[in-house]
């Protein structure tokens, strides 16, 4: 079987092109780290939250992995709510860190809810790196039943 020249140039392109697709694949895909990187559960700087309208009161859990009750903060004034944190992690005294794919930081989420919120009735625990918070709504905002004479 002879083979020519010009088909094991082609052959040596086509690898080449490869090795130059997967290269940009590569930088593409490292860039996409470096966004899912910041978006975490605590998305770059703020927790992701979900929020339900319980009838009664809205139900609105944070993730904070990693961040203990003593280093959280919740601020509540009519309907606006104010969730801050820390999380600091550092080696341990006379130890080399090998890893550290997980960041110390600081973040402030700031909502504004729905409706009013009665501060005197709000609820918080924490469970399993998830700040749940029960909020009960103000007076005004509860729907009430008016009866026709």
């Amino acid at each position: 079987m002879i083979t020519r020249w010009s088909d094991l140039d082609r052959v040596f392109n086509a690898i080449d092109a490869m090795g130059l697709l997967r290269g940009r694949l590569e930088s593409g895909l490292d860039e996409f780290d470096q966004v899912l990187k910041k978006s975490g559960s605590v998305t770059g700087t703020t927790p992701r939250t979900n929020l339900f309208d319980m009838g009664e009161y809205f139900e609105l859990s944070a993730e904070v992995p990693g961040i203990g009750k003593d280093d959280l903060s919740v601020k509540i004034q009519g309907n606006y709510l104010e969730i801050t944190g820390t999380r600091a992690i550092e080696a341990p005294a006379g130890y080399t860190t090998h890893r550290n794919e997980r960041s110390s930081l600081n973040f402030t989420r700031s909502l504004t809810l729905p409706a009013d919120v009665d501060s005197a009735k709000v609820e918080a625990r924490l469970q399993h790196g998830v700040l749940v918070l029960s909020l009960a709504k103000a007076e005004p905002a509860k729907p009430q039943e008016i009866s026709i004479s």
